[in-house]
């Protein structure tokens, strides 16, 4: 009873933090021996319960280099984050491509790892329509309407509309599917989950969908009977699938010690369930030049959806 109530006040704390800016104070891990993780959130219940086991792993195989304690601090969006980094507040953080890059451009985070999760390192964003539809290529998007996830996506935002913005088509948002487009231009939506992305398509509210491939091989998020009826039109670069991050100023010993214990995690049996848990991540891997390459293209491609469409 006494551990369960202990649990509460923690997720009780993490959620305030999320809520009200980090009231409560939270230190570099320099100053005080504290690990603090961050993490992006729109549910940050759920988030830390996913985060928390990785971290308890962690922290005990760090004290060598001083850490004692681990905390878990989540932002609503990647400014709040960019501001905790920038003050210290988290050291480490996990995110998605897209956000990694936008820490990496309003915090000065270094990515450290690229995470493996459920055995895919990189995927790839896809575009479809409907077989009758008549649109068979990207090119032949122009003047029709496009779904997208949500404003934060990596895979069904940011990447398909830097593709887009790559072929010289101009993006603007809709308020409704059945909202007019002109002949030059690609109206867009957020239909806020992949399956209503799928499902809009198929009705043909939308002309066209966008989302990864991992999303679009889920039968969750891609019923079948609607992919008997659709034609991919088209497809993106790879690009990681996540990343592991530190804020800039970081003890050069506490960031090489997290990477070391990372990448060591895979290959031991006490870790197994705390990755499992970590979004299903399976291994951490080196920053390669592969990595990097696809990192700074996505950094340019996010850099131009938000002076060309935002």
């Amino acid at each position: 009873m006494c551990s369960l109530i202990v649990q509460l006040r923690s997720v009780a704390l993490v959620l305030l933090g999320f809520a009200c800016g980090a009231l409560f104070p939270v230190r570099a891990a320099q100053d005080d021996g504290v690990l603090v993780l961050g993490r992006i959130s729109d549910n940050p219940q759920d988030h830390y319960e996913q985060l928390k086991p990785l971290l308890d792993y962690v922290v005990p195989r760090m004290a060598d280099v001083g850490i004692r304690e681990g905390r878990v601090l989540m932002a609503k969006d990647a400014q709040q984050m960019a501001s905790y980094l920038r003050r210290g507040r988290v050291d480490w953080v996990t995110e998605t491509a897209a956000s990694a890059a936008l820490l990496r451009e309003r915090a000065g985070a270094q990515p450290i790892l690229l995470t493996e999760r459920d055995g895919t390192s990189y995927y790839h964003s896809i575009f479809f329509a409907r077989r009758d539809s008549g649109i068979r290529s990207l090119d032949d998007l122009r003047g029709h309407n496009v779904a997208f996830q949500r404003a934060s996506s990596t895979s069904a935002y940011y990447v398909p509309a830097a593709e887009l913005l790559a072929r010289g088509m101009r993006l603007e948002i809709l308020l409704a599917p059945a909202d007019g487009v002109a002949a030059d231009e690609v109206g867009y939506l957020f239909a806020r989950s992949e399956l209503n992305i799928s499902t809009w398509v198929h009705k043909r509210l939308v002309d066209a969908g966008s989302m990864s491939n991992l999303d679009w091989d889920n039968p969750r998020h891609m019923p079948p009977a609607f992919a008997r009826d659709f034609v991919i039109i088209g497809k993106s670069e790879p690009y990681p699938r996540a990343l592991e991050l530190v804020r800039d100023d970081l003890e050069a010993r506490i960031r090489d010690r997290l990477v070391q214990v990372l990448e060591d995690a895979a290959a031991d049996p006490d870790a197994s369930e705390a990755l499992l848990k970590f979004f299903k991540t399976t291994r951490f891997q080196p920053l390669d030049e592969r990595a990097r390459d696809s990192l700074q293209r996505l950094a340019t491609g996010i850099d131009r959806v938000r002076r060309e469409v935002e």
